[in-house]
């Protein structure tokens, strides 16, 4: 009985080995497009974040044969907040879209119901963190009472080498958030459905 268990314990630990570990980062970013009062467009807006997606975790590939968590509804709530409050005036969030006599009672004009999709991957054999980090948000986006406007995608790609880190293994991650930010801002103007 003895035997068996000794025998068993380098194969678990070969697999455990093979199988890398995972290591939490984050995607949250502190910076945010300009926002100038002036060109802002007058109307209320919303975006739908439920708990449950806040409570999403990914995993995706790091260095090493490692791999990277982290809960992107969460981490790019800001994200998605900056690009909306760098366009509209007046910027809230709800838990979900379907409420149309709710919605037109606040006087919100435009409801935005984000998709995330991300993906990483790194360069290294000898580090953990990764290298690469892909951020998609698509958007579809109703009216107060439920019916499709139109539908605005954006997309941050961030890249990181080892020498950068410092200690900061999600920098790829947020340069991607970065840029997904600024450029979901920019599609939402350049909509002429969405002014």
């Amino acid at each position: 009985m003895t035997t068996g268990t000794f025998s068993l314990f380098p194969l678990v630990a070969l697999v455990a080995l093979l199988a890398g570990c995972v290591h939490p980062i984050t995607m949250i970013t502190e910076t945010a497009p300009p926002r100038s009062q002036a060109h802002l467009i007058p109307k209320k807006v919303a975006y739908v974040m439920t708990d449950a997606e806040r409570d999403v975790e990914v995993i995706t590939p790091g260095g090493s044969g490692d791999r990277v968590s982290y809960y992107p509804y969460r981490d790019l709530e800001k994200s998605i907040r900056d690009a909306l409050r760098a366009v509209y005036r007046n910027v809230v969030v709800l838990r979900t879209a379907n409420d149309a006599k709710a919605n037109e009672a606040a006087g919100i004009s435009l409801v935005f119901t984000p998709q995330i999709r991300t993906d990483s991957s790194s360069s290294s054999w000898i580090s953990w963190p990764p290298t690469s980090f892909t951020a998609e948000v698509s958007c579809v986006v109703t009216d107060a009472v439920g019916a499709e406007v139109t539908r605005v995608r954006a997309t941050g790609n961030g890249t990181a080498e080892f020498g950068e880190f410092k200690g900061d293994f999600g920098l790829a991650a947020r340069r991607a958030a970065t840029r997904l930010t600024s450029q979901l801002s920019s599609e939402i103007r350049r909509n002429e459905k969405l002014r």
